[in-house]
């Protein structure tokens, strides 16, 4: 009997944009000349020879292109990456294959050849329909270039699309956010991320942050309260903290990531989860090429390697599937781990039930949409005092 091969995910990182946007700390770079992009997309080719051996009990079920902007890419480019997925690779015939789009990025014709290379998935970079709002981001596209682009991506046809959404913007109301809101779902995506805006070091807005009008916390949670209601109403299940999709059109490839599955992330600053590790590619496009071109240069390519600690994938289990509206079952965690869940950290989640943080259904834990909101603080606070840390 043939053995069936493992599940994997593949990611891809494109660092390559028009424009840097003002609240973007992801690692890329503006004004790459075509020599440059295409030593890159040879030596993501040659790192994707180097560790095909690794995976051969492996088979390709996800692949997810981001950056940086992909769509920057030339057409030919795409072809010579996606060819070298299937050539190092067991793709299956079923994978999801998505890329990253920003709406000023893609015609017609370029979005037509996207979908006939195997691209089957986009996920665009809209977050707001409110031009004022996207100016301040640093937005390149206007709402038309998105309509657009929505538009000629249907006529190409892409049947599962997703649409980024950002609420928190400097000089955003909750009303403006709604509006954009329901523009998009008048729209009919089929899946739908609304990510909350974090000031983070190292970009524009860090260094302008006390001179944002943010809207301020309260805020933020009537925006997000709001929109978790009326996107149930619109036919959006809430299967993420910040992820809504049409039922069975959920990404699978970022369900990855929350179900703690192996993943592995090709070119510069691309994070990796295989055989128990987590590490990640340095983030210099120069020497990631050098390194990969060039051995003999031993570049340190990896960094920030780690084995986890069977506590430590015990508390990442919990932290991540929390982060879904299933929640942790603790069953399952048993299954998994041959480890109590209330005793390792069910007991401290029962302290949010009666303030309606956290729902408990018989051995199942999940928190509820205000829970959510805070999900980061109850899960730090929570597995602090999980057994094996310093402060249980």
């Amino acid at each position: 009997m043939k053995k069936q091969k493992k599940p994997l995910g593949l990611y891809i990182h494109i660092p390559f944009c028009l424009k840097k946007c003002a609240y973007c700390d992801f690692y890329s770079c503006t004004g790459a000349d075509p020599d440059l992009v295409h030593h890159y997309i040879s030596s993501c080719m040659l790192q994707m020879e180097d560790i095909s051996e690794s995976c051969r009990g492996y088979e390709i079920d996800t692949v997810y292109i981001g950056g940086g902007t992909p769509t920057t890419l030339p057409i030919k480019e795409f072809e010579r990456l996606l060819s070298a997925v299937e050539r190092n690779f067991k793709l299956s015939r079923y994978a999801e294959i998505t890329t990253e789009v920003n709406p000023a990025t893609a015609d017609k014709k370029y979005l037509k050849a996207l979908h006939k290379l195997g691209v089957n998935r986009l996920s665009i970079g809209f977050q707001s329909a409110n031009i004022s709002e996207l100016e301040l981001l640093g937005r390149i596209h206007t709402v038309e270039d998105f309509a657009n682009m929505y538009k000629d991506a249907r006529a190409a046809g892409f049947d599962n699309i997703s649409v980024d959404l950002m609420y928190g913007i400097p000089a955003q109301s909750v009303q403006s956010f709604q509006s954009t809101l329901e523009y998009v779902c008048n729209m009919n995506p089929e899946h739908l991320s609304l990510y909350c805006l974090k000031i983070e070091e190292g970009t524009p807005f860090y260094e302008m942050q006390n001179t944002l009008e943010l809207p301020g916390e309260d805020a933020e949670y009537d925006m997000y309260m709001w929109a978790v209601d009326y996107l149930k109403k619109r036919g959006y299940d809430r299967y993420e903290i910040s992820n809504f999709a049409k039922p069975g059109l959920e990404s699978r490839h970022n369900l990855k990531y929350w179900n703690a599955d192996e993943y592995i992330g090709i070119g510069t600053a691309a994070h990796s989860y295989f055989g128990g590790e987590r590490y990640s590619v340095i983030k210099n496009i120069y020497d990631f090429i050098d390194g990969i071109e060039i051995p003999e240069t031993n570049m340190r390519l990896i960094e920030g390697s780690k084995t986890l600690s069977f506590r430590e994938r015990m508390s990442e289990y919990v932290m991540l599937r929390m982060r879904l509206d299933a929640g942790v079952n603790a069953e399952d965690f048993a299954e998994l781990f041959g480890t109590d869940f209330h005793a390792f950290c069910g007991k401290h989640l029962d302290e949010y039930v009666k303030d309606g943080f956290v729902i408990r259904q018989g051995g199942n834990y999940r928190f509820s949409s205000k829970g959510m909101f805070v999900s980061n603080y109850i899960l730090s606070t929570v597995l602090d005092f999980a057994p094996g840390n310093s402060f249980a």
